[in-house]
């Protein structure tokens, strides 16, 4: 019996030697592969250029930037060409009962130039609005940039982590089917009772159901990843936590949120919008000047056929002052300053979620260090009481079900270790995205950084044209 038990103890220590850690079978997965191994920065690089998200949101602030040369046309002359031509019958009566027919073929063209002088400043405050739309929706595109670089190292680490789970619990299964083997000889031999066997069947069926659990989860990771990054997971290297690009206290945390996250920054420009959208709305209260010049040639046109043609040039100034509408640009002007109002106090609504989401994002973060150490602490505390009940059983102080207790106790210590240290990446990576600093800048990220201004400045003092910059 004590040498059965001795067998036991060899099977549990074959499997602790085997490097189930983390760190341990990282190195495994990484070291047949390490040529074509991807790391965190790669994948942050490829889901930075392809991401679906990303570009959509991309080319919705290019469609914003139109609205700046949109609103600069009301600087600008309207310039109208028409022509007409047509064929019209005349029958005229004349005095004496002399009846006069001709059918004519008319014709006319003309060019309109109509060019706004005062319009009650709309054009400048509407010029004001759109550049402070293109502010505020750059912000809202470093703050989805800022998301979906989360969502990859959420996804990589997710990966990684459960790649390294599926190792350990197929370790952990081998090692319950020797061990069940190894019962079953016994049973034969008469050391054990059919409980023995009974409770190494049902301990190994555990582990073959955390192995299935564990392959389910990494098959959803991959596909999440695949989603994010851009292309399925091959080799991943282990990430590292960014604790050098962190703030140094929690009220620095606090402090850049509410300074940089693109998320208050974007309200703030919000409420500039709505506030001189007011100015657009009461513009339509003030007068208004315009001139108008034209120049026509009309042939035929006279039913009367006293005339055959007719050539006008003209030049007509022309001031308007609205009156009374209805009522229709007062309830704007009220309707503009409520929305202002609301925009401020959306303003600070997002300031206080910023500040939570960074003092959250900091607690976390000093959680997982802690729980990091926690789990690394319990993993060596339960390989040195595997190692304990390897040498009592072999002595024969321990039965089976406690070195099967033992080795379930370490496994789940190793799977809290890859969870915290998961946990420990992505905690790092949130609370650098809750002070607004997640961007290909700060990481130093091996790819160009999109530059919004670009397309702005392409298309801000575009008279005309139909294709956009890209070509399309």
């Amino acid at each position: 019996m004590v040498e059965r038990a001795a067998e036991i103890g060899d099977v549990a220590r074959r499997v602790l030697v085997s490097g189930i850690g983390l760190g341990a079978l990282a190195c495994a997965l990484l070291a047949g592969a390490a040529a074509r191994a991807e790391s965190l920065p790669e994948a942050l690089v490829k889901a930075y250029q392809t991401n679906p998200q990303l570009n959509a949101e991309r080319a919705r602030q290019r469609a914003t930037d139109e609205n700046v040369p949109q609103a600069l046309a009301g600087y600008r002359p309207q310039i109208i060409a028409g022509l007409s031509v047509g064929l019209q019958a005349v029958r005229d009566q004349l005095p004496g009962n002399v009846i006069q027919t001709a059918t004519l073929k008319p014709w006319q063209i003309g060019v309109t130039v109509t060019q706004t002088l005062f319009n009650g400043f709309k054009t400048a405050n509407s010029v004001r609005v759109a550049e402070l739309q293109v502010q505020s929706g750059r912000e809202a595109l470093r703050n989805v940039g800022q998301g979906v670089l989360l969502d990859a190292v959420t996804a990589y680490t997710n990966v990684l982590a459960n790649q390294t789970l599926v190792e350990a619990q197929r370790a952990n299964v081998a090692f319950l089917k020797e061990t069940r083997a190894i019962t079953e000889r016994r049973l034969n031999a008469g050391d054990v009772t059919p409980t023995d066997t009974a409770q190494a069947e049902a301990r190994l069926n555990r582990g073959l159901a955390d192995l299935n659990a564990a392959e389910v989860n990494l098959a959803i990771s991959q596909a999440t990843y695949a989603q994010v990054v851009g292309s399925p997971p091959s080799q991943l290297r282990p990430a590292d936590a960014i604790d050098r690009l962190l703030p140094r206290s929690r009220e620095d945390a606090i402090a850049f949120s509410l300074r940089e996250h693109p998320a208050v920054t974007a309200a703030g420009f919000d409420v500039d919008v709505a506030s001189t959208s007011i100015r657009v709305a009461e513009s339509s209260l003030m007068p208004n000047v315009s001139v108008q010049g034209s120049v026509s040639r009309a042939r035929d046109t006279d039913s009367t056929l006293g005339t055959f043609g007719t050539d006008q040039a003209s030049v007509i100034g022309q001031v308007t002052q609205p009156i009374y509408d209805g009522g229709t640009a007062a309830s704007q002007t009220r309707q503009a300053k409520e929305v202002a109002a609301q925009s401020r106090l959306v303003l600070d609504q997002v300031r206080n979620q910023a500040k939570t989401a960074a003092v959250s994002a900091w607690v976390a973060n000093e959680g997982a260090k802690i729980a990091v150490s926690a789990s690394e602490s319990e993993v060596k505390a339960a390989e040195v009481a595997l190692a304990g009940v390897q040498k009592e059983a072999a002595g024969g102080q321990r039965t089976t079900v406690d070195v099967l207790n033992a080795q379930q106790d370490l496994i789940t210590a190793r799977a809290r270790l890859i969870g915290a240290q998961r946990d420990r990446v992505i905690a790092s990576y949130t609370l650098l995205s809750a002070t607004g600093r997640l961007d290909v800048k700060t990481l130093n990220l091996k790819t160009p950084d999109y530059l919004p201004e670009v397309h702005y400045h392409q298309v801000r003092d575009a008279w005309h044209g139909l294709r956009t910059p890209s070509g399309q």
